[in-house]
């Protein structure tokens, strides 16, 4: 009998913490902030945390969460599904305009490289922009994101299609800040101090929160342009 209690003494206890985890986590005035809640969706705007990767793995991998999460920190508009062929496409397309305070020329991507994009821009790009050049960000310049071709290389066309074939990539090629000032890669990643450590910085925090960049250090073909992508294995060149 002195056994049985303490398996029921014990199971209550466990189901008093059971409960109480529950209630912490879901509780509409749950004391855990947001960004440590794993039952929380991913938001832009919250502080980056150990959870932080988790929740956007999520987000990318569904496409409502996706949208949900660019509410208020993107604007980025829903479009049908873009199929020209069964290696060519866009799928969980939006048209792209800003991410945070900065603008950009409308571009039809994917919903994970437009939220690739906005925690770019809030956690890596105005950090930087402050401390670097002293002005907010305003403007992400761009080429392109969906491009029906293959990977090139400097002797050619590989066989491979590239990333762009399925807009699961965006070329950035330069800034513009708050008083004019603007930078591209092709002139000022070896250029004055500061703006070359901004666009090495802008080059380190895109390879936190996407998959594979390329940049001015890989090879000419990058020169003027990163190349982030939405897939591969934490390639950072």
């Amino acid at each position: 009998m002195l056994a049985m209690g303490r398996i029921a003494a014990t199971l209550a206890v466990f189901g008093g913490v059971v409960w109480g985890g529950y209630q912490a986590l879901h509780h509409p005035r749950t004391p855990l902030r947001a960004e440590w809640n794993p039952v929380k969706p991913l938001r832009v705007a919250d502080s980056v945390t150990a959870l932080t990767k988790w929740k956007l793995a999520r987000a990318l991998g569904d496409p409502g969460l996706c949208l949900t999460a660019l509410k208020g920190a993107a604007i980025a508009t829903p479009l049908p599904d873009l199929v020209q062929s069964d290696i060519c496409h866009i799928r969980g397309r939006v048209r792209l305009t800003s991410v945070g305070a900065a603008v950009m020329a409308p571009v039809e991507t994917r919903c994970a490289i437009a939220l690739r994009m906005a925690m770019w821009e809030r956690h890596a790009l105005q950090p930087a922009a402050t401390a670097y050049i002293g002005s907010p960000l305003i403007r992400i310049r761009h080429y392109a994101s969906y491009n029906c071709r293959r990977i090139r290389k400097p002797s050619g066309h590989a066989l491979r299609m590239s990333t762009h074939a399925t807009a699961d990539a965006i070329d950035v090629a330069g800034f513009d800040f708050e008083g004019g000032k603007r930078l591209t890669l092709k002139q000022d990643w070896n250029g004055a101090a500061a703006e070359a450590a901004f666009l090495h910085a802008a080059q380190d925090g895109a390879c936190r929160w996407f998959n594979t960049v390329l940049g001015p250090g890989y090879n000419a073909l990058h020169a003027d342009h990163f190349h982030m992508q939405n897939t591969g294995w934490n390639s950072c060149r």
